[in-house]
């Protein structure tokens, strides 16, 4: 009987500590979330019915918006924005353009990661479409304008006059291997694309 109740009881703690790791699995989403915005005060995207709820909103407040782009010493390629400042309206969806070039020997695949400044603004400021958010390949030589859509929040702090976005590209180790070993990496390049038409 007591090895029938020890097999018991060692199931029961199979099966608690099952649910215990699934319920700190869904959970890290939320806690991730709050680290982001309490630890290092970075809110994350808002979904589009969010940032479309904004846009509905009318504000006569005026910012300016900078831009700055850089590349890891690691990286051949040449990466700067279009303009160097916006004046924007709060609450209404703006584009700038960056543009990058690959002056490398080979096919690269390069992460963009972005920035905004001053620090309490970066939950304010909303990008709807971004070539951060993939990955982005480009053959040896290769140019492309990489456009940034964004919205300032209208909650925007009174104080806040200036915000500056920017982005800092790294090379993607693991996609530029797989690039060159073969596989497809993530991001497509103009070439492929242009390829790929019939």
């Amino acid at each position: 009987m007591s090895q029938s109740r020890a097999r018991d009881f060692g199931v029961a703690k199979m099966v608690g500590v099952a649910l215990a790791a699934f319920g700190f699995a869904f959970a890290l989403v939320p806690l991730y979330r709050i680290a982001c915005e309490k630890l290092f005060g970075v809110r994350l995207e808002q979904g589009p019915a969010q940032v479309g709820e904004m846009s509905v909103a009318k504000q006569e407040r005026w910012v300016t918006v900078q831009f700055d782009g850089g590349v890891n010493s690691k990286l051949p390629w040449q990466f700067e924005p279009a303009q160097s400042s916006m004046r924007v309206q709060v609450g209404r969806q703006y584009e700038a353009s960056y543009s990058a070039r690959n002056v490398g020997e080979r096919a690269i695949v390069g992460n963009a990661v972005p920035s905004v400044a001053p620090a309490r603004a970066s939950g304010y400021f909303n990008k709807t479409e971004c070539f951060c958010f993939t990955a982005q390949t480009l053959a040896a030589g290769e140019s492309r304008e990489m456009p940034v859509r964004f919205i300032v929040d209208p909650a925007l702090p009174a104080g806040v006059k200036t915000v500056t976005l920017s982005y800092t590209f790294y090379k993607n180790d693991a996609q530029t291997a797989a690039l060159e070993s073969g596989q497809k990496p993530a991001g497509k390049s103009q070439a492929d694309v242009a390829r790929a038409a019939p």
